[in-house]
């Protein structure tokens, strides 16, 4: 008799915050995190591509979709590192890049993560975390709708590149140091 191999369990995650591809390079390092997909969610418009988004008239906000295993990182540890590498005070804006694609969100899909997302941001509220107010959204997810195939792995890809090396590297740099205990093996 054969032992059937037993799953993992998989939750999905779905974060804005800024540029996909800092999003992607750092939660991609993170124990647990199976795949970091970049893509587009929240808008109108079906089939978003990059440059209907760049445009900023779609809705849309750049997000990555975590497909994690619980047992190894909580959705509340994906939403500690998010808050840690991003500003989620500035509406619709991450340092230089400035329009609605690059809000803060938090898309949850389901009542847990919802609720573990309004006790995040009312902890960091009362703790004062932040010098300004946090003006994350938290909603319910919408279709994903995947980036470009080029989007995907582009700091892997591209480390050189003038964003990549001057926004994305710092980034990355900041949670190996920080999260060293939680980054895979």
């Amino acid at each position: 008799m054969t032992a059937t191999p037993q799953t993992e369990p998989i939750e999905i995650a779905t974060l804005a915050g800024g540029c996909f591809w800092c999003l992607e390079a750092v939660f991609d390092r993170l124990a647990g995190v199976q795949q970091v997909v970049s893509g587009y969610m929240g808008g109108r418009v079906d089939e978003p591509t990059y440059k209907q988004i760049c445009k900023g008239d779609t809705g849309h906000a750049e997000v990555v979709q975590i497909s994690f295993n619980p047992t190894v990182i909580s959705f509340g540890e994906l939403l500690e590192v998010f808050f840690a590498i991003h500003d989620p005070t500035t509406p619709d804006r991450q340092g230089n890049d400035v329009g609605t694609q690059y809000r803060s969100a938090i898309f949850f899909h389901n009542p847990v993560q919802e609720q573990s997302a309004r006790q995040m941001v009312t902890a960091l509220t009362a703790e004062q975390v932040f010098p300004e107010a946090i003006v994350t959204q938290i909603v319910p997810a919408e279709t994903f709708w995947p980036a470009e195939d080029y989007h995907q792995g582009y700091f892997e890809a591209n480390p050189n590149q003038p964003y990549c090396a001057a926004v994305v590297a710092p980034k990355v740099r900041k949670v190996i140091a920080k999260y060293a205990e939680r980054l895979k093996q």
